[in-house]
């Protein structure tokens, strides 16, 4: 089931364009990193692919189909600052609810102790907080995630830890990742495939 955007174009209301005729796809498995620099669209096109953003021009489909309007998205993106992605009224275990009954393994790999699960959010560090967002994108229907800056934040270990678990999840399932990122270590290092902004100008 590939996920496909074709002659993207994107802009503001009527700004100047982010980027016009982009099209990129990502496969089931398969990890491909997008780079370059602040303010040329990464972020937007990750919101598009996860249907947070409706584009002016072009078309986003999944298994050669439109993404679906409503239900679990089958595409889910992780953001850099999880305080943000979060209802602060709900506990920890109601919000990994969203994604369907969280697998123990998952959650045990990315280093969510089961007592956290009664938590608020405001009672965890961010550190903590992302690997709760991590583990809700990772919900029983998806099928790609977007990782925008997902470990920026974090230290070299938790990086890591998370990184690990994502991976391990991806490859056990079959779900394709698109990671946004400014570590051009990171990216070389986890990425089977490369798309350079540089290329949409």
């Amino acid at each position: 089931m590939l996920l496909e955007a074709q002659q993207i174009g994107f802009r503001y209301d009527k700004g100047p364009w982010l980027f016009r005729s982009v099209d990129i796809a990502i496969n089931p498995g398969e990890v491909v990193g997008l780079v370059g620099p602040s303010g040329c669209g990464k972020t937007s096109l990750g919101r598009i692919l996860a249907g947070f953003e409706k584009p002016q021009e072009g078309s986003v489909k999944l298994g050669g189909k439109p993404l679906p309007a409503s239900g679990f998205h089958p595409v889910q993106l992780v953001f850099q600052h999880p305080e943000k992605a979060v209802n602060p009224r709900w506990t920890m275990r109601r919000m990994l609810q969203e994604g369907g009954e969280p697998d123990k393994g998952l959650l045990s790999s990315l280093g969510i102790e089961p007592d956290w699960l009664s938590r608020w959010p405001n009672e965890l560090s961010g550190g903590e907080l992302q690997r709760f967002c991590v583990a809700r994108a990772l919900g029983t229907g998806t099928r790609f995630l977007i990782a925008d800056e997902m470990t920026a934040m974090l230290d070299a270990i938790t990086q890591a830890q998370i990184w690990h678990a994502v991976l391990a999840e991806a490859s056990r399932r079959d779900i394709g990742i698109l990671v946004v990122s400014h570590e051009r270590k990171l990216i070389d290092r986890i990425c089977s495939r490369v798309v350079d902004t540089a290329e949409w100008r």
